[in-house]
């Protein structure tokens, strides 16, 4: 989990609300694409802040691959847990 301090989250909520709020609006069958080009905008906003160096890809491939698995771990885990429940095993 990214713990960072409740003053930067704060900074950063109004901002992340209106861009989901963006993201919601388009046609579901889209939404993937669109939340996969806001992604892709912010890493490469990133990028030209930082410059474009191994080490800067490698720490956002790595970002990248941290959000996955907590999504995985809080998100995704649960629900399949859930449907197990509701559904039966297959193991």
């Amino acid at each position: 989990m990214p713990y960072i301090a409740q003053e930067k989250r704060m900074m950063l909520e109004h901002a992340l609300a209106t861009l989901a709020a963006s993201v919601i609006v388009e046609e579901q069958k889209n939404q993937a694409g669109v939340l996969n080009y806001c992604i892709s905008a912010l890493l490469n906003e990133v990028l030209k802040t930082n410059g474009m160096s191994y080490h800067n890809i490698n720490e956002l491939i790595g970002v990248l691959e941290c959000a996955k698995l907590e999504l995985y771990r809080r998100v995704a885990s649960p629900y399949e847990d859930e449907k197990i429940q509701s559904n039966g095993d297959v193991y």
